[in-house]
């Protein structure tokens, strides 16, 4: 068995594209218009691991709940990655150094906590 993907409801497509593909680094590999919903699947440099982006075009709201945690992901300059959050004036909590290793926390434009690691 192997992971297929993850999706997350996003309120504003072109704004959660633009976080994801422009400041992430993620593509586009597939979008489905389902009608009501659009589904547009991302991947990284390795092409292995999917984010889904669900749009539902009715406008319903819904609350991200407390069940789900973070996205992760790797970078190899996570200084640079810094710089760049600060430089947008983005608000981001740190690594703790007792735990050994380099990341920091951002929200995505719903609010969804993702995770950067020094890889």
């Amino acid at each position: 068995m192997k992971l297929a993907h993850t999706m997350i409801r996003v309120r504003d497509l072109e704004r959660s594209l633009d976080f994801y593909s422009n400041f992430l680094g993620l593509h586009e590999v597939r979008r489905k218009d389902l009608g009501d919903a659009i589904l547009v699947f991302l991947t990284g440099e390795d092409g292995h691991h999917y984010i889904e982006l669900t749009f539902n075009k009715d406008g319903r709201d819904y609350e991200l709940g407390s069940q789900f945690g973070h996205l992760a992901f790797f970078t190899g300059n996570l200084d640079a990655v810094i710089e760049k959050v600060e430089s947008v004036g983005w608000d981001y909590r740190g690594s703790r150094p007792e735990t050994g290793s380099k990341y920091i926390f951002i929200k995505d434009p719903d609010g969804y906590d993702i995770e950067i690691l020094q890889e």
